[in-house]
């Protein structure tokens, strides 16, 4: 859900004082947002028209991705399910976006660049089978810069769309990472020991000499 603000809010947002922007609402330069309520507040869209000069016209995506190559089938199941899922909630889908890569690579290319186009408000709604099929860590992080600009990130949770083979392929990447960094520990003790000796008092938190 995109972010609200009321008047003071939107003011110190796009640095203005609140009379200023009464007064571009009499002058019909901005329309308000209204609640049922009838309350008035502003969005990140009408920030970005105060701050960018003009509106950004925002689109409705759908991002699917599997973690290799030979998971196309995978990829082509995720797609059609999403398919599926859109028809029957009457969700009218702008662009269509698959990726190939891993979930803990966060230099995707098309990941990447789906961030960038969030952070310039160019996407209101963007629809994923499971919170991993964007990544596999960090979800929180990128739904919160997500809502700064306006955007909302909608997740299906098919967890059969999420294969299990990936999860334990990320696990492996884990276990690697802290193993190298185990190893190069290991290197930076024994070197200390063989420049200094092994009486040398070594830092509390590294392993003894072997």
């Amino acid at each position: 859900m995109s972010k609200h603000y009321r008047i003071q809010e939107f003011a110190q947002r796009v640095g203005r004082s609140p009379q200023t922007i009464r007064r571009w609402e009499r002058e019909g330069k901005l329309t308000p947002n209204r609640l049922p309520s009838g309350q008035r507040y502003f969005d990140e869209a009408d920030v970005r028209s105060i701050v960018g000069g003009h509106p950004v016209e925002k689109k409705t995506v759908v991002y699917c991705r599997v973690s290799g190559a030979g998971q196309k089938n995978d990829l082509r199941s995720q797609v059609e399910a999403m398919e599926i899922y859109c028809r029957a909630s009457g969700i009218a889908v702008d662009e269509w976006i698959q990726e190939v890569g891993g979930g803990m690579n966060f230099k995707r290319r098309h990941f990447l660049a789906l961030v960038d186009r969030i952070q310039r408000g160019e996407i209101a709604r963007l629809i994923v089978a499971h919170k991993d099929r964007l990544m596999r860590f960090g979800f929180d992080l990128l739904n919160h810069i997500a809502v700064l600009n306006g955007c909302e990130i909608e997740v299906v949770n098919q967890e059969l769309l999420s294969p299990q083979q990936e999860m334990v392929e990320d696990l492996l990447a884990i276990v690697h990472t802290f193993s190298c960094r185990l190893y190069g520990m290991r290197k930076y003790r024994n070197q200390l020991c063989e420049d200094f000796g092994h009486d040398y008092k070594l830092p509390k938190t590294t392993p003894p000499c072997s």
